[in-house]
């Protein structure tokens, strides 16, 4: 298939393709059939300004896969085949992606790539249930936070336990120094 000669039209589009499956982080393969245009409009809109979702011909798109580098998605190439490229937030996109396909049953989720590997719709699916990025950093850092405070506590005591002892050691020298007199 790579060594049939294409159109330039065809070799142009193959291009654009090649160039989003290697500049974006995940790619998600989704099958449309049966959704509106209206409703098309509406997951292009949902899924944010860093992702894109484009149709592209199936014999197109398996030959840009092959072409950046992208090995195990041949199988999914069959049937109306949209692809989502995302560059931003996977989580986020794959997130939109799940709750459109809830809300619109005819949108099905086929797999995808996620860092160069073919994953199923499944890992997509575990994908969207991961909370995000920022839920993310915000739970280490209040895990990091807590560990501080545990060690500066940790730290503090035996100075608070030495400035207990010099008191009392003090408190029992008077009480001495007072029952001598």
């Amino acid at each position: 298939m790579a060594d049939k000669p294409i159109r330039a039209d065809k070799a142009t589009a193959v291009a654009e393709l090649t160039e989003s499956f290697r500049s974006s982080g995940a790619t998600v393969l989704t099958e449309y059939r049966g959704l509106t245009v209206s409703q098309l409009t509406q997951l292009r809109r949902s899924l944010g300004a860093d992702t894109s979702y484009t149709v592209a011909k199936n014999t197109l798109a398996k030959r840009a896969a092959t072409d950046a580098g992208i090995t195990g998605l041949d199988e999914l190439f069959t049937g109306p085949t949209a692809l989502t490229f995302v560059s931003g937030d996977v989580v986020e996109a794959a997130k939109g992606l799940r709750d459109f396909a809830k809300a619109n049953p005819k949108l099905v989720i086929k797999g995808g790539v996620f860092e160069g590997k073919a994953i199923s719709a499944a890992e997509v699916t575990k994908l969207a249930d991961l909370e995000s990025r920022e839920v993310l950093l915000a739970k280490l850092a209040g895990a990091m936070k807590g560990n501080l405070s545990k060690a500066a506590a940790l730290f503090q005591a035996p100075l608070s336990k030495t400035a207990r002892l010099a008191a009392a050691l003090q408190d029992k020298r008077e009480k001495e120094g007072a029952e001598a007199a």
